[in-house]
């Protein structure tokens, strides 16, 4: 095999990173060092230590004391605690040379080496990684992470309830009733109400907070010294003028109602006129601002330092907060997947208290709040291990989108589907597109947008343009002439087939020749319609193909 196609050379090429370790094995890799390199990995994501390859990726060769793979695969599953299953492929590479390949598992529990030794991986600044050791204090922020545990309903035992403060029981009452919460805590008394949200448990037999309960309802100076993590800061920048600067340790209640009000007074409306309703059009969304920071407070990472941060500058509002997404979240799935809270207990009281979403769909909720504007989709593009960040643009609604939108709730009397909206918002930004390219913006299977596309086709918003899997979509030509766009409607809706196919003979007639690509470009279509099309003249002898795959060019018959 060439050494340019072995399956190792894409990995080398791209180096070390948090899931793919490099080890020499020229003088026989110390049992120690192998093992501690394996459980850094396992602790972390998972992933491929090449024994036998340099830091800098030069395959030096494996020592005959690690070519037994079996041997190798028992001696980590012996010496380590719980015994971890990998495997492992000897590979053979350039100049006889040979490159173990042992794939490790992203472990569920913590893994130690048989001599107590626990490391984890991590970036460095520079984008390299490293090993380092895996503290006690990082194991409840891992098993949060992955799901495993709820650092909220920790038991404070070494706190009495009078760390608690009882104004703050009043806020939550009030809250409630301002929110919509669950009305059969409104009742209850003090002591009841801790109960039955979670915000103290007895431990023998002593009342003391949980953890929610001291977020919730804690003395500030209590919060100060036992959840060192805890701050908010809300910043005003314009340009590079700083008008607001606050922050805040106080329970989260509290927090999230002074956030809220220096967010209101940086919101501005004007109305527009939609048929017989004038509806108020905000730079900033407040239910999509409100969502957006309920879900920063809630699921942060409390063992972690630093602050959430609520920032408005000239271009939107970002939020962010530290820790990354849990276990099964990830840029691809944040719509679809099931709510995976890192901190259940505190999600759960926020939900009953009339401050999250009920549903645990929240993320809905900021992507409407945008969206039905007109405005860009929420960008959680500049998240990562460490923390989410979620950016929000304040750019100017879309008049009429927004009336798009509201004429058909009008009509259905019914919010029209986050899915709807997405497919809407990008055929309108980029007109013209298959269902697999909406498929991943709506973060559901082919299947799925392919009967929201029907459902938008049915009710005239979108056209379908081919057929099987060339099939393309563009908004209807009733929404281009909604909005004083008829020529728009033209151009993307390209041109007949006895057009294309004149098109594409003229230009071989000027430049004796045609490809595939240049038939895509030159009638607007999709690769496979070109096919398509280039097939039918061929079919007809009009046209006659030479060389195979994507050498074929097309020619006039003669």
């Amino acid at each position: 095999m060439n050494a340019e196609d072995h399956p190792l050379t894409a990995i080398q090429q791209a180096g070390e990173s948090l899931t793919v370790a490099f080890k020499s094995d020229q003088k026989s890799l110390p049992d120690r060092e192998l093992l501690a390199a394996v459980v850094a990995l396992a602790n972390t994501e998972g992933g491929d230590l090449l024994l036998g390859i340099e830091d800098d990726g030069m395959v030096t060769g494996l020592h005959a004391n690690h070519r037994d793979a079996m041997g190798l695969t028992a001696l980590i599953a012996n010496r380590t605690i719980p015994a971890l299953a990998v495997r492992i492929d000897v590979l053979d590479v350039a100049a006889g040379m040979q490159v173990a390949r042992i794939r490790v598992p992203k472990s569920w529990q913590l893994i130690s080496t048989a001599d107590g030794l626990l490391q984890r991986r991590r970036l460095l600044a520079n984008g390299k990684p490293e090993a380092v050791p895996f503290y006690p204090h990082e194991f409840m922020q891992r098993q949060a992470a992955m799901g495993l545990a709820d650092p909220s309903a920790v038991a404070l035992s070494f706190l009495s309830v009078d760390a608690l403060n009882p104004l703050e029981r009043h806020r939550i009452r009030e809250a409630i009733r301002r929110y919509g919460g669950d009305a059969a805590l409104l009742p209850l008394a003090d002591e009841e109400l801790d109960g039955a949200l979670g915000l103290t448990t007895t431990v023998d037999g002593v009342r003391c907070p949980t953890l929610a309960g001291l977020l919730m309802t804690g003395r500030e100076e209590v919060l100060r010294q036992h959840v060192p993590a805890h701050e908010v800061a809300f910043q005003v920048l314009e340009g590079t003028d700083v008008r607001a600067n606050e922050f805040f340790r106080k329970p989260l209640l509290q927090v999230f109602e002074e956030t809220e009000r220096l967010f209101a007074a940086r919101v501005t409306e004007h109305e527009v006129q939609i048929g017989m309703f004038r509806v108020p059009v905000p730079n900033f969304e407040r239910r999509a601002f409100r969502e957006a920071l309920v879900n920063a407070l809630v699921h942060r990472d409390y063992s972690r330092l630093g602050a959430v941060h609520v920032r408005i500058d000239d271009d939107g509002l970002t939020i962010s907060n530290p820790g990354g997404f849990v276990e099964g979240v990830t840029l691809d799935n944040l719509l679809v997947t099931e709510p995976r809270p890192r901190n259940p207990h505190l999600a759960d009281i926020s939900k009953r208290i009339g401050l999250a979403e009920r549903t645990g769909r929240g993320i809905d909720r900021i992507f409407e709040g945008l969206l039905r504007f007109g405005r860009p989709s929420p960008d959680y593009g500049r998240s990562n291990a460490s923390s989410v960040i979620l950016r929000m643009s304040n750019a100017d609604s879309n008049r009429d989108f927004l009336e798009l939108v509201i004429r058909e709730e009008n009509r259905t009397r019914h919010p029209m589907p986050l899915e709807s909206l997405i497919i809407l918002s990008r055929l309108r930004m980029e007109r013209r597109l298959t269902t697999m390219e909406l498929a991943s913006s709506t973060q559901k299977s082919e299947s799925e947008t392919r009967s929201a596309l029907e459902r938008l086709t049915e009710i005239g918003l979108v056209e379908a343009h081919g057929t099987t899997r060339g099939r393309t979509y563009t908004l209807s030509a009733t929404v281009y002439r909604k909005v004083g766009q008829e020529a728009d409607y033209i151009r993307q809706v390209g041109f007949d087939p006895i057009q294309q196919e004149q098109m594409v003979l003229r230009f071989i007639q000027e430049h004796g020749t045609i490809k595939r690509a240049d038939a895509a470009g030159l009638c607007r279509i999709n690769p496979y319609q070109a096919t398509r099309l280039l097939n039918r003249l061929v079919n007809n002898g009009k046209i006659m193909a030479k060389g195979k795959g994507k050498g074929t060019v097309y020619e006039r018959c003669p």
